[in-house]
This record gives C-alpha cells, sequence and structure tokens, in this order.
C-alpha cells in the first residue's frame, strides 16, 4: 500500500539528517534519517551528537551527520510505502525518507550518489533557483543549502556562490528565475544527487 503526502511551504525551512552506513555487494549504502518535518534539528542537541557513536549503536560502519540544512524548493510530495519508520538520534526525533547508493564512504565533491527518495520537488516560478551546468549542458539545482562548512552560510549568499566554487573544468554555477514551476520527479528512478565543497546539495533535473 503506497501513501502521498504533499508538503507545502518548505522553502528555507532548517533540517538535519543522520547517514547509517553499511557496505553492500554494491558498495557503501546508507540509510538517511531526517529530522523534517518532525522538528527544526534544534542547534544544541545537534551539537552534542557523536557519529562514531551512532554508528556503534545502529551496527553501521560508519554514521555521517548531514546538517544543518535548509529546503530551497517550494513543495515536496512524498510517496511512501507502508507505515512511517521513526528513531531518536540525540534527543532528535527523525524519520526514515531515503536510501543512497553513495560513491564511497566519504564521496568527494561532485561525485555523484544515487538516492531512492519517492519524491517530487517543485520549485516555484518567480523564486531565483541556483542551478549546476556540467559540460553535457545537463542542470543540476540546489535542493538544500548547507551550514555544515560554513555555519554562516545564508540565502542571501548564494547568487553570488560561483565565486567561492572551485567547479570542475567545464562546470558553470548560475542563478536564474523560472518562468514556470520546476518539477523534479524522482517517484520512479533513482535522484541523481552531487554536492559542491561547501555541502551544498544539488538535484539533476531530467525530463
Amino acid at each position: 500500500m503506497t501513501d502521498n503526502r504533499l508538503l507545502r511551504d518548505v522553502f528555507g525551512k532548517r533540517y538535519g539528517e543522520v547517514l547509517l552506513v553499511h557496505i553492500e555487494e554494491s558498495g557503501p549504502m546508507a540509510t538517511v534519517y531526517c529530522s523534517f518535518p518532525l522538528n527544526d534539528c534544534p542547534q544544541e542537541l545537534w551539537d552534542k551528537l557523536d557519529a562514531q557513536a551512532i554508528a556503534a549503536e545502529n551496527g553501521a560502519v560508519a554514521a555521517r551527520l548531514n546538517g544543518p540544512r535548509h529546503w530551497l524548493m517550494s513543495s515536496i510530495e512524498k510517496v511512501s510505502a507502508g507505515a512511517p519508520v521513526r528513531k531518536t538520534f540525540g534527543g532528535i526525533e527523525m524519520l526514515r525518507q531515503a536510501t543512497v547508493q553513495m560513491a564511497t564512504v566519504n564521496p568527494a565533491p561532485y561525485s555523484v550518489n544515487k538516492v531512492n527518495r519517492h519524491t517530487v520537488f517543485t520549485f516555484d516560478a518567480g523564486r531565483e533557483i541556483y542551478e549546476l551546468i556540467d559540460p553535457e549542458g545537463q542542470r543540476w539545482v540546489m535542493q538544500t543549502w548547507s551550514q555544515i562548512f560554513d555555519p554562516a552560510l545564508d540565502l542571501a549568499d548564494l547568487a553570488g556562490l560561483a565565486g567561492r566554487l572551485d567547479l570542475p573544468v567545464g562546470w558553470r554555477y548560475q542563478p536564474r528565475v523560472p518562468t514556470s514551476p520546476l518539477r523534479v520527479d524522482t517517484t520512479t528512478c533513482s535522484a541523481h544527487v552531487i554536492q559542491d565543497e561547501l555541502a551544498n546539495s544539488y538535484s539533476l533535473q531530467t525530463g
């Protein structure tokens, strides 16, 4: 049995994730637990999380603390099967939201990770978005900005981010304002996701 859930007014909302990594035949696989929409990942609790202890407690080869982050889409539609799975890490309640086929246990910037998340991300027309364009002309839209490496990074900084990124040869970064809604639909396929060196995340636009 599947269930479709639509979350509106997501833009700017803060969250954090814990990724529990296991090694499978296909390579490193992470199960992603996310604090959104249960809470905004309180900083005082987040600062106390111990990745090594979390990995040991959950029988994982590693745990990655992925946050705090802020959403950049306007809405999220999620297709889920069965009841939601909850876990609490250091007092922060989270929901299991996805699995990730990782390039490595510690992926380098701009390496592709395949995310099984069954979602539609919608970016409204008229609101600025931030894209990476690769040498093949494919567009990767920023889905979240990160405060992992730069705790002061804010929404207002994103338009000028090109000057801070050490992009691979042939890549470019640009802000633009879409004239129609942009939908990234990965309900029936894996999402292809990359991060820049500031850990901002981008989804490949398909279709």
